[in-house]
């Protein structure tokens, strides 16, 4: 066997491992998030004093309980969508899809949590109808849940979320607006690095990888799309991003 085929070989069963971990880690983060996510609602229930009246201690006790919860399921979401992102990034299935009706869909994903710290999620809806077009319907679906996660992360009670999309020459511009904590001036370079996280970012929600936007600039690029944002301290961010229409 010349080199070249033992090469090949040896590729090939590193790329079968890749997938048997990448599997492994996915199935074990769903179960994860599962367990979690059913705590996170009996401990829920127990807050909303539906089997009865708490003591002081006792509320303070499940509070913590239940925040501690939501980190941990955020890490584990977090990390289901890196898995998925990572594993596939060169791996794209561009399908006919309906843009707008991704958008709702997404958005709905977050009404509870929303809902849970006050915050609005508003779509404005394009008057001009946007056509079908060729996207990758799960990683557009990862871009938009990574741009209102941390519109709704980096917001306060009773602040507004504002999500649009609109017909832009042969593009289709989308964008998420908040009016949370900002970036700051000198911050705002590094913002798509990996691994980076702006400093009042960090001190608002200690958890994060800061893969997020990195993630997001690289699944929008290799659909021909750009990546940018608009955004002062203290006065809310904007991310943009474009996917082509043709």
């Amino acid at each position: 066997m010349d080199e070249i085929e033992k090469l090949k070989e040896e590729n090939e069963h590193l790329k079968k491992m890749v997938g048997l971990k990448s599997e492994l880690i996915s199935i074990t983060a769903h179960q994860l998030r599962t367990s979690l996510s059913a705590f996170k609602w009996m401990l829920k229930m127990f807050l909303n004093k539906d089997f009865g009246a708490l003591s002081t201690e006792q509320e303070a006790f499940l509070n913590r309980s239940y925040e501690s919860n939501e980190r941990m399921i955020r890490l584990v979401s977090e990390m289901l969508t890196i898995n998925k992102t990572e594993d596939t990034i060169l791996k794209y299935d561009f399908i006919t899809s309906d843009l707008e009706n991704l958008i709702e869909g997404v958005i709905f994903e977050f009404e509870g949590e929303s809902h849970e710290k006050s915050i609005e999620l508003i779509y404005l809806k394009s008057k001009e109808k946007i056509p079908e077009f060729k996207l990758d319907q799960d990683k557009v679906r990862v871009v938009l849940q990574n741009l209102i996660d941390n519109a709704l992360k980096y917001s306060d009670h009773g602040d507004h979320i504002f999500i649009s999309a609109k017909i832009s020459g042969n593009m289709v511009e989308v964008s998420v607006k908040d009016t949370g904590i900002g970036i700051s001036q000198e911050q705002q370079e590094k913002i798509f690095e990996k691994f980076f996280r702006a400093d009042n970012a960090r001190k608002k929600e200690s958890v994060g990888s800061g893969l997020g936007l990195y993630t997001v600039k690289t699944i929008v690029e290799k659909h021909g799309g750009k990546l940018w944002f608009e955004s002062q301290e203290g006065q809310g961010s904007t991310f943009f991003f474009t996917l082509p229409i043709a």
